[in-house]
């Protein structure tokens, strides 16, 4: 065969290699596929409410609701078919809730934890177990979402609250040397006062370049450089679209929320201490009662495994339990091996107080 004959060929699949490269980077894939219906909304925030799959007789009794953080969007938690935490707690028989904080405008810059934690939250869950029929419930928090369900959790604990399980949980602030973001909010160093009257709301972008320098060769170039090497791979593709499409979806913090991060949490640790007080009412872990398990993940470069592990010796409940799971931030619920061990471990526990 001649070098004129072979050309074309090479040329056909380097044409298809670019196309199938230039998809996955330029277009959104299709994530939180799911079934469910909305069933409660107010302001941005949405619930939604997954569709059964499995018995009457054959489900959990008690509801679960997942929260996730304030910036990135809660589609990780149902990425794709066959790869989502959603459809997998669907089909082991829980009555699943999700509630989707929505993207904060202008007009909400001055929202705060506390209309988060004591307003949203409460709302949501009234809506949950009047549509379950149960008095109790189950919650999940993942990063930011942990601060909001445990700080509601210490000032409501009598409002039905049975499981609280914590993922990846930025609660305790006081291992300064060890957070990854130490030298950036450091008031010597950041202004945030500035860069709230500047932008009102902390932009989603500067948020995320932040977190990706923490692995810059990572972040920006060894992850384009793996969907190269797997062009020919539909499933690895594929995986890389999904959440790259999850990644690249931010929405901003709304400012009030923001300056209590940086200036109650980072600088100060007032939540850890029991110091933090939310529409006047102080968070005081030693309230906390209901059973908990914390999930931590070992090489977490984004909330550090110090920053969970203290709040089981501040709190009252008696029923606790800390997981720790290799892998990273995202890659414990969203990675490859997440449905081997996170998501099992998960369901093994609060399936035995769910009845």
């Amino acid at each position: 065969m001649t070098q004129a004959a072979v050309l074309p060929e090479e040329w056909l699949k380097f044409e298809q290699r670019f196309q199938t490269f230039n998809k996955a980077v330029t277009t959104k894939a299709a994530i939180a596929q799911t079934p469910k219906e909305t069933v409660w909304a107010l302001n941005k925030a949405k619930l939604y409410r997954y569709f059964p799959v499995v018995a009457p007789e054959a489900r959990h009794r008690v509801p679960l609701l997942l929260v996730f953080a304030l910036m990135n969007r809660p589609t990780i938690l149902d990425l794709r078919p066959g790869h989502s935490f959603v459809e997998y707690m669907v089909g082991k028989g829980y009555d699943v809730f999700l509630l989707d904080w929505g993207t904060p405008g202008l007009e909400d810059k001055g929202m705060k934890f506390d209309d988060y934690a004591l307003d949203l939250l409460p709302r949501a869950i009234r809506k949950v177990k009047a549509l379950s029929g149960c008095g109790e419930f189950s919650l999940l928090g993942w990063c930011i979402g942990a601060i909001i369900t445990t700080a509601y959790a210490a000032v409501l604990p009598d409002d039905g609250l049975r499981n609280l399980m914590l993922l990846t949980a930025p609660l305790d602030f006081s291992h300064r040397s060890e957070l990854p973001f130490k030298r950036w909010v450091d008031e010597k160093y950041y202004d945030v006062d500035r860069v709230l009257e500047t932008f009102g709301n902390m932009p989603g972008e500067m948020i995320d370049f932040g977190a990706k320098a923490l692995k810059p060769v990572e972040n920006f170039l060894t992850s384009n450089f793996k969907l190269i090497d797997n062009l020919d791979d539909p499933r690895a593709v594929e995986s890389w679209h999904a959440m790259h499409t999850w990644v690249t979806d931010i929405t901003p913090i709304a400012g009030g929320a923001y300056r209590q991060l940086i200036v109650d949490l980072y600088r100060n640790n007032r939540l850890i201490n029991s110091e933090w007080k939310l529409r006047g009412e102080v968070v005081d872990l030693k309230r906390l009662r209901a059973n908990v398990l914390t999930v931590i993940a070992a090489a977490d470069h984004i909330t550090p495994p110090c920053q969970s592990e203290t709040l089981l010796s501040k709190i009252s409940s008696t029923d606790t339990e800390t997981y720790r799971v290799p892998g990273g931030h995202i890659g414990i619920m969203a990675g490859s091996g997440a449905h081997k061990h996170t998501w099992p471990h998960i369901d093994g526990w609060l399936g035995a107080r769910s009845k």
